[in-house]
């Protein structure tokens, strides 16, 4: 009596490999891919925007920045308002008289760079003084432009 092979009682093929049992998913992700792609070209044709008529206001249109207040201070310390000499005396009350139009109006300090740093601090308290909440000294940087 010869003993044969011993032969399991699962189907083998040609090779004697057992039958796969995992899934093909290559036929699922060429599916999802066709629907991303179809997805994507008519996601933007759905979102055309209903017509409307829009409602027009009343309110002003936006109007240019104003050109800053610009003071001046000369070598001798003396301020200017534009090419306009202001005096100590009358000097807060014309500041002041700028201010009650807009008090948010910029206004640059120039001084000569021979004043003394006192006199140019001196001159900025007194814009804020006269109520201006915005106010910035004007340099030169050092390739010749001008810089706040």
């Amino acid at each position: 009596m010869g003993m044969g092979p011993i032969r399991s009682h699962e189907p083998d093929d040609e090779f004697g490999a057992a039958p796969l049992s995992e899934i093909n998913v290559t036929p699922l992700v060429d599916v999802m891919l066709v629907l991303l792609i179809i997805f994507m070209v008519a996601a933007p044709l759905m979102t055309v925007g209903v017509p409307v008529q829009l409602p027009k206001t009343a309110a002003p249109k936006v109007s240019k920045p104003k050109q800053p207040v610009v003071i001046s201070i000369d070598q001798n310390g003396q301020p200017f308002l534009d090419k306009e000499p202001l005096l100590p005396e009358t000097m807060l009350s014309r500041l002041k008289e700028f201010a009650a139009q807009d008090p948010n109006q910029v206004v640059l300090v120039r001084g000569d760079r021979s004043v003394p740093y006192g006199r140019v601090i001196e001159i900025m308290g007194q814009v804020s003084a006269a109520g201006f909440s915005k106010v910035s000294l004007i340099a030169q940087a050092p390739g010749g432009t001008a810089s706040q």
